[in-house]
């Protein structure tokens, strides 16, 4: 395997790995509410834990799949925000994990070429890695508010690295 094969190889092992930890993250934080819970908002300038899950569903969609993929971009952002109301829990997180695989399968399945290419993403200019590396820091963003209002509702930590010893220095 030469040098470029493998910097792509970690490019998606790496980007798919921080999904899986943003998806792990974002379930155990909601096993800790109710279904009223993940609807509501704080207050009126922030959003509901329900509405940062459909906005993610939404960004990654257009990030990684439709971009990628080059296929159409059908996504309605403001609905993500404006919806108060509809889906349990559970199929909340199914939407989210359906998400997750869909975009884990375009980024396993992108050529040198799909990764290097410039799109138009929102008006602005991305290359394939540089959508991949939206989505996973966005993810990760969002996954921690949601974490954070789980854990200031709740007042309790969620141990995302129970059992891990955080503070073994590097070699």
């Amino acid at each position: 395997m030469d040098k470029e094969e493998r910097l792509v190889e970690e490019i998606v092992e790496n980007a798919m790995y921080r999904m899986d930890e943003s998806t792990r993250m974002i379930k155990k934080s909601l096993a800790e509410i109710s279904e009223e819970e993940i609807w509501q908002k704080p207050n009126p300038s922030l959003n509901s834990m329900a509405n940062l899950i459909l906005h993610l569903c939404g960004n990654m969609t257009q990030y990684v799949i439709s971009s990628i993929s080059e296929i159409e971009d059908n996504r309605n952002r403001d609905e993500e925000f404006s919806v108060n109301s509809g889906l349990t829990k559970v199929e909340l997180l199914h939407k989210l994990e359906d998400t997750v695989d869909s975009v884990k399968r375009v980024i396993f399945n992108s050529t040198t070429d799909k990764l290097i290419k410039v799109r138009s993403v929102q008006g602005m200019s991305f290359s394939g890695v540089g959508a991949i590396m939206h989505a996973v820091e966005h993810y990760s963003y969002h996954t921690g508010q949601i974490a954070f209002y789980v854990k200031l509702i709740k007042e309790k930590d969620l141990g995302f690295y129970d059992g891990v010893d955080l503070n073994i220095k590097n070699d």
